[in-house]
């Protein structure tokens, strides 16, 4: 019981940093200047959680949650190499998923209509915009404010499992999120809480949470970039395509975990003094 009481605060505290921050960019998109807004907002939040403003004493935690920490040049190669080939895993598999089921575009599109922006590179905006904010708000909320606390109790297993538990449980909601999508949302989340754990940083969480989610509100969510119309495999057969999307996927993939594997080494081998362990 104990053990269940000190989980739930990092947890509450997690889930009150990520959700509301996450969601105030639909509300920005429909007032006028938004995105001005919304740069602002993102702007004050990464300062606070960081470690800025007050209160003054809470600024280590705060620094500690959000994994302040210097990056050597080789952390930057790796990193970006992590995050870039995380959002081409989690796109490879949907469309994996895509080819042994139909899509249904419908329901992915629900809750997602940008008719009422009036020309299509403020759409593109929007779908950035609302990217940056669900990668900034949920990495700093799950990865850092959840799963940061549970790392520093010695359970860092625990900890990515909670965090990726809780960020699934935060997108069941959505009409997208078909029983075939969850094993995919936790999949993603179990590599961004990997990711931050080796790399010591929420920052390439937060690029790849960023370009993935670019590609899901472009083109698999608003769908200005295009409809997936490819057929499950049992109606086209096992045709050159899907070879092509297997084998990217099981590139991507591999490229990710010897990524997460070097940045993992790099940053045991590394002492920043930056990082203040706060329990």
């Amino acid at each position: 019981m104990r053990t269940i009481l000190v989980l739930l605060r990092p947890i509450a505290v997690g889930l009150l940093i990520a959700l509301p921050a996450a969601n105030v960019a639909p509300v920005l998109i429909r007032v006028p200047g938004g995105a001005i807004l919304e740069i602002v907002f993102l702007g004050v939040f990464l300062w606070w959680t960081s470690g800025g403003g007050p209160p003054a004493r809470l600024r280590p935690f705060r620094a500690d949650r959000f994994r302040r920490t210097r990056l050597s040049a080789p952390e930057w190669l790796w990193g970006l190499l992590a995050a870039l080939s995380f959002a081409a895993s989690v796109h490879a598999a949907i469309v994996l998923l895509f080819r042994f089921e139909p899509f249904p575009a419908q329901a992915f599109h629900r809750g997602y209509d940008l008719s009422f922006i009036p020309t299509q590179s403020l759409r593109w905006l929007v779908c950035v915009l609302a990217a940056l904010s669900a990668g900034v708000c949920e990495e700093t909320g799950f990865r850092g404010y959840m799963q940061r606390p549970i790392e520093l109790m010695g359970r860092p297993a625990l900890a990515i499992l909670i965090s990726s538990v809780f960020f699934t449980l935060a997108h069941l909601n959505k009409s997208w999120a078909l029983l075939a999508m969850v094993p995919i949302i936790f999949g993603a989340g179990v590599l961004l809480g990997w990711l931050a754990r080796a790399s010591g940083t929420l920052l390439f969480g937060m690029l790849g949470h960023w370009v993935m989610d670019i590609g899901l509100f472009a083109y698999w969510w608003t769908q200005i970039a295009g409809t997936f119309t490819e057929h499950p495999v049992w109606q086209s057969g096992w045709d050159q395509a899907f070879a092509i999307e297997c084998a990217v996927f099981i590139m991507a993939l591999t490229a990710l975990i010897t990524a997460i594997l070097r940045l993992k080494k790099l940053s045991a081998s590394s002492s920043s003094p930056d990082i203040v362990n706060v329990i």
